[in-house]
Formats: C-alpha cells, sequence, structure tokens
C-alpha cells in the first residue's frame, strides 16, 4: 500500500510539474534601435521586475487608448498623448477632466527608455516610468479616478482578466500590473528617423540653410543650444537635465523646486527633446509659445533674469544671444530637420481599440 501511495503522490507531482511547464510565458521582446543609437548611445534602461514581452506591450497600448482608466470613462492616455502630436497635446494646458484648472502642457513621449536621469515629467516628480503613470489617474485634474475603481472596471470587463493574465501571469489586475503594462508600450516608442538622422548615416544632403542652423545651434557665441539639448553624438536631442531657462523672473510654478523643497531648483524644468517640434507646438512647460519662432526669440532676446537662472543662460545680461532675422531663420530649418515623420505615422504606436 505504502509502494502504491508513493507512486500515486510521484506521479501527482509531476503532473503539477508539468501543468507548470506548460502555462503560457510571455514572449520576450528587444528594442529595434535605430542605426544611430546603436553606434551612439548605451542600450536603453529596461527594468529587470519590467522585462518587454510581446504581450505587456500590446496591453500596455490597449490601455494607453482606452478611456476606462478615467472617472467617466471619457478620457485615454491618448487624449493628452496624442501619436499625430508626438505623443503630446496640441492644447496649451493638459487639462484632463477638468478644463479650468491645468497648467502645463503634456510632455512629448518619445525615447523614454534612455532616460539618464531618472525622473520624468516636467518636475521630476516620478522616479520611473511605472511610478509616473499612476499619478494622473487619481490626479483630478486629470483622469480624476481612483485605482480601486480601475482595478475593478478591469476585472470585470470581458478582455483584460486573460490580457493580463497572459502578460503577467495573475488571476486579478491591480495597478501595478497596469502601470507595468503601459510603461512598456511607452518604451517602445522610439523616434530616430528624421532628415538628421538620415544625413547622418549618409543617405541625403542637409541644405545650405540647414548646415548653417546646424552651426548656429553648436556656436557659444551665436545659438549655444547644444548644452541643454545635445548634438549630433546625441540623437536624444536633450541632456535629460533640469534648467531654469529664462522664461520668468518669479515662479508661480516652483517646478523641480516645489517636489524637492531646494529653493535654488524653484523654476528648474526638464529638457525636452528637440525631435519632431513640427507636431509638438506649443512649447515650454506652460505652452506659452504657439510657435517656434516665438521659442527662438525668446533666446535671442526675450531672456528673463532670476536667482536660479541656469549658467548655461550666458548671455542674459543682453537679454539672449541675439540672433539676425536669417540666423532665425536658419536655426528654425536645422530645428525641423529633428522631425520624423515616420514615428507619429507608425501604425504600432496607433489606437487598436
Amino acid at each position: 500500500m505504502k509502494l502504491i501511495l508513493g507512486i500515486l503522490f510521484f506521479l501527482c507531482l509531476c503532473s503539477c510539474s508539468s501543468e507548470r511547464e506548460e502555462q503560457y510565458k510571455p514572449i520576450p521582446v528587444t528594442i529595434e534601435l535605430p542605426t544611430t543609437f546603436q553606434s551612439l548611445l548605451p542600450p536603453p534602461v529596461i527594468p529587470q521586475e519590467n522585462p518587454l514581452t510581446q504581450e505587456g506591450i500590446t496591453l500596455g497600448r490597449k490601455l494607453f487608448f482606452d478611456p476606462i482608466l478615467s472617472r467617466d470613462n471619457t478620457l485615454a492616455c491618448a487624449d493628452c498623448h496624442s501619436p499625430q502630436n508626438a505623443f503630446s497635446d496640441s492644447k496649451r494646458f493638459s487639462d484632463g477632466l477638468d478644463e479650468e484648472k491645468g497648467i502645463r502642457n503634456s510632455m512629448p513621449l518619445m525615447n523614454l527608455a534612455w532616460n539618464i536621469s531618472n525622473r520624468f515629467n516636467w518636475d521630476g516628480s516620478a522616479v520611473t516610468l511605472e511610478e509616473q503613470i499612476f499619478e494622473p489617474v487619481t490626479n483630478p485634474i486629470e483622469m480624476d479616478h481612483t485605482w480601486e475603481a480601475v482595478e475593478n472596471e478591469l476585472n470585470a470587463d470581458d478582455e483584460y482578466p486573460q490580457l493580463f493574465e497572459q502578460a503577467f501571469a495573475i488571476n486579478r489586475i491591480d495597478s501595478t500590473a497596469v502601470s507595468k503594462a503601459i510603461a512598456q508600450f511607452i518604451r517602445t516608442l522610439v523616434s530616430g528617423d528624421s532628415r538628421f538622422d538620415q544625413y547622418l548615416r549618409e543617405e541625403v544632403e542637409l541644405t545650405p540653410q540647414e548646415l548653417s542652423g546646424l552651426e548656429i545651434f553648436m556656436n557659444e557665441e551665436k545659438g549655444d543650444c547644444f548644452h541643454c539639448h545635445g548634438n549630433p553624438n546625441n540623437p536624444l536631442w536633450t541632456d535629460n537635465q533640469f534648467h531654469n531657462n529664462g522664461l520668468d523672473e518669479a515662479f508661480d510654478d516652483l517646478g523641480l523646486g516645489g517636489i524637492t523643497g531646494d529653493p535654488s531648483q524653484f523654476g528648474l524644468f526638464k529638457s525636452p527633446s528637440l525631435r519632431n517640434l513640427a507636431y509638438t507646438a506649443p512649447y515650454m512647460h506652460d505652452g506659452r509659445f504657439e510657435t517656434l519662432e516665438e521659442v527662438i526669440d525668446h533666446y535671442s532676446e526675450g531672456l528673463q533674469f532670476s536667482e536660479t537662472i541656469d549658467p548655461l543662460m550666458k548671455s542674459i545680461a543682453q537679454g539672449g544671444v541675439q540672433l539676425t532675422p536669417q540666423q532665425k531663420e536658419d536655426l528654425k530649418a536645422f530645428l525641423l530637420s529633428l522631425t520624423d515623420e515616420g514615428f507619429v505615422s507608425n501604425p504600432s504606436y496607433q489606437n487598436p481599440n
């Protein structure tokens, strides 16, 4: 009898082991890197606790475009981060459900897997991309929901429970899994095929005006733009750091300093990428500039002094770098060469619902 029981126990263990082995395993995915990224950037930063998978990315994309995350099921992440606007917002203030209280324009979402500062948002209020995704759901001027209600709605849905089980091997959906899925999708939003990228790959030639604009951009005595926004050896076109770029003498919005409480960081905001400026108007953290011409005018003759102004704003005493009208046009032409038309039309980044 003992022998028979032992055999049955062994067979049971084998059966359980077989079932575990047959459990669905998500398919690993690696980000397809543009040629210039391969040669000029370190590998993308993918958290060990949230590896990219086909199922996770597909789920994150579905959630990104689904208004189920908002209180009244009318607002999705994509409403403030629209693909046709390079995942930014064409409105000055991204107001969410409350259209009266927004104070910032949504940052564009691209190439965030290379965020070397480990801080996200204009003010650095999130340390990880997963953490950044938590806040808008409960923010009263964004999605104005509760995570408990979101979890209940997702668990009662006809599709989501199976999708989460396949992506994360969980039986009940929670906020952590939601943030992981959306973060996976966002990390795949890679922009690296602008005319300037093609120029670096020796596939096209830049126009004389674009080349003149590049020289102005890189010249400390002219545009002096490269310190905060990179150079041809940095295809992100941002340093991912925080600066006071001379917008105001005093601050209603404290930026990074409002998060850290450090007065020396009042008025500091994250440098956005200069990629896809043709799609991301209006500009600056508060969307105050509607055109690239206004942005260039600001740095040329509109700088405002404040106690925390960045030392890189070396021409503050003159109000700016004092570009000529022709230099302004040339600089604009170069900036527009960083436009990646394929990024905003990439079918992998569009609404799947």
